[in-house]
C-alpha cells in the first residue's frame, strides 16, 4: 500500500492529464504503436482475463502496456496472454494499482475487481487523467453519486461495463417495447440466479503466498483470510458486495429500464422480503422477492429462479426464459415485427461495450452503457437490498435520489468508511 507516496503519485498523474499519447495516424501510420489506445488492466481474475482481457487483445487499435492483480498468479497468467499476443515480453506487471494510474503513458484502464474496490479506483483513475471502464456495479448510492459527478466533472470518457446492450435478444426487446409492440406496459417480471450454493466456510486460514490480502481487502474492514471469501466469492459478503441481486441485477435491470424509457431516472416505491444465508461466512440476500412501482404504473417483479425477463403489455408479451436466451412472445406477430426506420433503436454498439468503448476515447462521446445510467442501474439494485433489509414498503425520490421522510433508508444509501489511507476525497 505505501510503495508510492502520495507526493509522487499526484505529480505523476498530473503529468499523465497534460500529455495524452494517442497520435493520429497520419504521422506514423494506422498500425504505428503510438496510434494506439494504451491500456492498463486492474484486476486479472477469471472475469478479467476471460472476458475483458481477450476482448482488448483483439482490438487492433488499443495496447495494453500493463496488467495489475494483487494475486501475483493471475497476474503473471495475464502478462502470459499479453505478451503471447504481442510476441514480446514487454508487458509491464504490478501488485499496486497506482502505479499503473501515475504512468503518462497510459490512456485508459480497465478495471475488473471485486464491486468494493469499483468506485474508489475509478475516481482516483479519472483524477489522474485516464479513462475508465469499470466492471459493475457501486457499492452504495452515494458512492454512485460521487462517481458520476467526478467523472463529469472531468469530461472523461467512461463505460459501465456489461454486455447486454449489445446482445441481440435485449436489444429487440427494448425496441419492441419502445415502439409499442405489446401495447402499453404494465408489468416487468424479471428472474435472477440462486447464488451461492453454500453458505461458506467462516474458518480463518494462513494467507497464500502469492496474495496480498491487505491490498485485497483495501477499503474495507479488516477481517481474517479465508479462501471463500476472496475472489470469485466476494459476492456474497456484504463488506464486498451486494449479493447476487447486484451481481445479476445490473444486467437485467438495466434492460428493464431501458425498455421502459426510464435508465436515467427509477422506481418510485419499493417494497421487498427476503431471508439470508446464516450459519457460515455469507451473509448477503439467499431467498429474495421484490416489488417496484414506477410514475407510470409499471410494476416490476424480481424474484430467484432461471435468470430471464419478460414485458406484459395490453396487447402482448416479449421476453425470454434464460440467459441471452432467444426471444419469446405472445404471437408470432409480435416476435416478428418490423421496426420502422422513423422509429426508436437502441444505439448500442453490437460489436460490445470493448470496442464501444475505445471507439467513444476518439470520439469523445458517451459509451453505451455511460456513468450516470450505470449508476440508476445500481441503485435499483441497493434499493432492493434496502428494501429487504427494512422489511417495510419504501417510498423513493428517483430525481432527489434520497427516501421520503426515512433518515434509517437514507443512512443505508450512505458511502461506508473505509480503511485507512483510502478515502474518496
Amino acid at each position: 500500500m505505501d510503495t508510492m507516496s502520495r507526493r509522487r503519485f499526484i505529480g505523476a498523474a498530473s503529468a499523465a492529464v497534460a500529455f495524452p499519447t494517442i497520435v493520429s495516424s497520419r504521422v506514423r501510420g494506422e498500425d504505428a504503436p503510438s496510434n494506439k489506445i494504451t491500456v492498463g488492466f486492474i484486476g486479472t481474475g477469471s472475469h478479467g482475463t476471460d472476458r475483458n482481457l481477450v476482448h482488448y487483445l483483439r482490438q487492433p487499435d488499443a495496447r495494453v502496456l500493463v496488467v495489475c492483480d494483487v494475486d501475483s498468479n493471475r497476474m503473471k497468467n495475464a502478462k502470459a496472454m499479453v505478451d503471447q499476443k504481442y510476441g514480446s515480453k514487454d508487458c509491464a506487471m504490478t501488485g499496486d494499482f497506482r502505479e499503473v494510474l501515475a504512468r503518462k503513458d497510459i490512456d485508459a484502464v480497465m478495471i475488473s475487481t471485486p464491486d468494493h474496490w469499483h468506485t474508489l479506483i475509478s475516481v482516483m483513475a479519472v483524477r489522474a487523467g485516464k479513462d475508465v471502464q469499470c466492471e459493475k456495479p457501486t457499492l452504495t448510492i452515494d458512492e454512485g453519486k460521487i462517481l458520476v459527478d467526478v467523472v463529469r466533472k472531468n469530461r472523461k470518457v467512461f463505460q459501465t461495463s456489461t454486455e447486454d446492450r449489445s446482445l441481440g435478444v435485449y436489444r429487440r426487446m427494448v425496441e419492441l417495447v419502445r415502439n409499442g409492440r405489446i401495447g402499453k406496459v404494465q408489468k416487468v417480471e424479471v428472474v435472477l440466479p440462486r447464488q451461492p450454493t453454500s453458505p461458506g466456510d467462516p474458518t480463518p486460514q494462513p494467507v497464500p503466498p502469492e496474495l496480498d490480502y491487505d491490498m485485497w481487502l483495501g477499503p474495507a474492514p479488516q477481517a481474517p483470510y479465508n479462501k471463500d471469501r476472496v475472489h470469485f466469492n466476494f459476492r456474497w459478503i456484504q463488506d464486498y458486495s451486494g449479493g447476487i441481486i447486484c451481481d445479476w441485477g445490473t444486467h437485467l435491470f438495466d434492460t428493464a429500464q431501458y425498455a421502459l424509457d426510464v435508465e436515467r431516472s427509477g422506481p418510485v416505491e419499493i417494497e421487498g422480503k427476503g431471508t439470508y444465508w446464516e450459519g457460515g461466512l455469507y451473509d448477503t440476500v439467499k431467498e429474495y422477492d421484490v416489488t417496484y412501482r414506477y410514475a407510470g404504473g409499471v410494476v416490476m417483479t424480481c424474484k430467484p429462479g432461471n435468470p430471464s425477463i419478460r414485458f406484459i403489455g395490453t396487447d402482448g408479451w416479449v421476453g425470454n426464459t434464460g440467459w441471452d436466451a432467444p426471444l419469446e412472445a405472445s404471437s408470432a406477430e409480435i416476435a416478428r415485427a418490423k421496426i420502422g426506420p422513423e422509429e426508436f433503436r437502441v444505439t448500442a454498439n453490437p460489436a460490445g461495450e470493448h470496442r464501444d468503448f475505445l471507439d467513444c476515447v476518439k470520439s469523445r462521446k458517451d459509451p453505451y452503457f455511460p456513468v450516470d445510467i450505470g449508476h440508476r442501474v445500481s441503485s435499483v439494485c441497493h434499493l432492493a437490498n434496502i428494501a429487504i433489509k427494512l422489511g417495510r414498503k419504501l417510498k423513493w425520490d428517483p430525481k432527489a435520489e434520497r427516501f421520503a421522510d426515512d433518515d434509517q433508508a437514507n443512512a443505508m444509501c450512505k458511502v461506508r468508511p473505509m480503511r485507512k489511507p483510502w478515502s474518496l476525497t
